[in-house]
């Protein structure tokens, strides 16, 4: 069971100045942000070397952790088949909850129709717009699930951490991690220095995360420098319903689950991890919590064999923003366009989806990359119309990785309940506020 530590993040305890709570100084940061960005634009555009600069420290860092995590937790395990049911039960999650998000993305988007009124000619759009990610959509749409398994295969393991591909990482730990089990007492020193390593690796992310703020002003006053605060006047009808989705799937599925096999609440758990929602909220990128949400989840005592497996594995393969957002978009451009869609066709999205939302993590425009790859499969929607969601796709992609961050969160708790790998009341008492946490803590 992950301990908890006696000692609690600066600020959030009583004792501390409220200025050195993390979350304070991010929110502030993000206000700051905002009010450079509409006063001195210019100025505030060059910051965004701040937001590059902290993506790069964490990212700089991931790989190793996930590697480290994942091998001393199924190294340290002991039951190799109790792994197997848990990477089984995760596969089997991610497979149910991605089915339901696409299904809720089409029940919304016929529900509040965000496209119908726009009467959109696909003749009069600007292909060009798009040229820069059609040849990742082809790649995507012709590989096929063979060539999708195989590039889950690193070339060297090297390659894999330099690249810092989280899936092939991933693949290449676990299999480290059983070869570990499997030898036993003679590589203990060696489980006993992955241990080690990744001891100083999270105390190293606990320096990163300190910066963070600045992180946070870089992209926020980069965004509202270089779009403005009306830049979500254009098509504001398609973002809003996607937040408004959302917010429903994981107040409402999300939050149903977690009481139903846990009994935890699901507002409780966000509020434990905002300082992370907030940073991602600013950054629009999940990776740049990665360490820090794996921590924070076995510190809230879910065992680390549980979350070395299921975090790393759902960034790739359980997207449920993603997923929403894969089906409204295909609608939303379906009905900008005056361009019925079938009762095949839809089923058809929904079966395309479910292969194509998998490869999207670690595309560059990923979004639009998966979307263009659906919509060549679903012939009667004309991928043109994809140009009607370029401007806004920032916007949406900020509640993409708030959702599916949490996502993962919660698939996290609840495979660790499903297999008793969860401590229930230190996961109430820390998410009631009785028992703080120090996530730097080695």
């Amino acid at each position: 069971m992950a301990t908890v530590a006696a000692e609690a993040i600066p600020g959030v305890s009583g004792r501390a100045p409220i200025y050195s709570s993390l979350f304070v100084q991010v929110v502030a940061a993000l206000v700051l942000g905002i009010i450079l960005g509409m006063a001195t634009p210019d100025f505030a555009i060059s910051l965004k070397i701040l937001s590059d600069a902290f993506l790069k420290l964490i990212q700089m860092i991931v790989a190793p952790i996930v590697f480290c995590v994942v091998v001393h937790g199924i190294a340290g395990a002991g039951d190799l088949k109790k792994v197997g049911r848990v990477g089984l039960k995760a596969l089997i999650y991610f497979e149910v909850m991605t089915t339901v998000a696409l299904g809720v993305g089409l029940v919304l988007a016929f529900l509040f129709a965000p496209g119908h009124g726009m009467n959109i000619d696909p003749s009069t759009l600007d292909a060009k717009a798009l040229s820069n990610y059609a040849d990742h959509a082809r790649n995507l749409q012709g590989a096929g699930v063979g060539t999708f398994i195989l590039n889950i295969i690193p070339t060297t393991s090297i390659d894999a951490l330099a690249r810092n591909d989280v899936l092939q990482v991933l693949f290449f730990a676990v299999l480290f991690g059983i070869a570990l089990a499997l030898v036993g007492e003679p590589a203990q020193q060696v489980t006993s220095l992955v241990e080690a390593v990744s001891k100083v690796l999270f105390r190293l992310m606990g320096l990163i995360v300190r910066v963070a703020p600045l992180g946070v002003l870089g992209a926020v006053a980069y965004t509202v420098g270089r779009y403005g605060v009306g830049s979500l006047k254009q098509l504001v009808s398609l973002v809003f319903v996607f937040y408004v989705c959302v917010i429903l799937f994981v107040l409402v599925v999300l939050g149903a689950v977690l009481r139903a096999v846990t009994g935890l609440n699901i507002i409780k758990l966000l509020n434990y991890f905002r300082e992370e929602l907030t940073i991602v909220l600013a950054t629009a990128s999940s990776d740049a919590v990665l360490p820090q949400i794996m921590r924070k989840l076995e510190r809230m005592g879910v065992k680390q064999s549980v979350v070395g497996l299921v975090i790393p594995t759902g960034y790739s393969f359980n997207l449920d923003a993603f997923s929403i957002y894969l089906t409204l978009a295909v609608v939303f451009i379906a009905q900008a366009t005056n361009t019925p869609l079938s009762l095949g066709d839809l089923l058809l999205v929904l079966a395309v989806s479910l292969v194509t939302s998998k490869g999207a993590h670690g595309i560059p425009g990923s979004a639009i990359v998966i979307l263009m790859a659906t919509l060549n499969a679903v012939p009667s929607v004309p991928v043109i119309g994809l140009v009607l969601v370029l401007s806004v796709d920032w916007f949406i992609g900020i509640a993409r990785a708030l959702g599916n961050l949490i996502g993962n969160c919660v698939a996290t708790v609840v495979i660790g309940a499903w297999e008793h790998e969860v401590d229930l009341p230190t996961a109430h008492r820390v998410l009631d506020g009785a028992e703080l946490v120090d996530v730097t803590a080695g």
